[in-house]
């Protein structure tokens, strides 16, 4: 095999890697994740009409956006529309029900315990983890400043 530098390589692989429609592929991630957030509006609005306050509207509508989240990824819809829409899927809270889906589907096989349970957070943890450890730091920060 032949010897590269880091250059080289660098060169190597701009070559061969496809150039990607920046415009397009960013519009696509802009409506469809705007679509995801005005979807989200519509559920909130509908829990309001329901008569539940604000704060209880605001929990049952990510209850429900994960829900369908989640959902969507078991019938395979959530995947076409990811493919299609990129990072337009993730940020929303349903692209984080996808990630803890996903995995939990992919090693369903592998048993109950040591697949689906075992690796449901594997993509998603990281981001629990660093989520809790946020909230903690912030908590103390602000127990910090209330007292002085």
């Amino acid at each position: 095999m032949q010897k590269m530098t880091n250059q080289d390589y660098g060169k190597y692989v701009k070559e061969k890697s496809p150039n990607s429609p920046l415009l397009p592929d960013m519009l696509k991630a802009f409506l469809v994740g705007g679509i995801i957030c005005v979807i989200g509006q519509a559920i909130l609005n509908g829990w309001s009409a329901a008569g539940l306050d604000k704060e209880s509207a605001a929990g049952a509508t990510s209850v429900t956006l994960v829900f369908c989240g989640a959902l969507l990824t078991g019938l395979g819809i959530y995947d076409r529309i990811a493919r299609f829409a990129g990072a337009g899927t993730l940020v929303p809270i349903t692209g984080f029900s996808n990630s803890v889906v996903s995995p939990a589907l992919e090693y369903k096989a592998e048993g109950f315990i040591s697949g689906m349970a075992a690796k449901m957070f594997v993509i998603a943890g990281p981001v629990i983890v660093f989520g809790i450890a946020a909230s903690v730091a912030y908590g103390l920060v602000l127990v910090l400043f209330e007292l002085a």
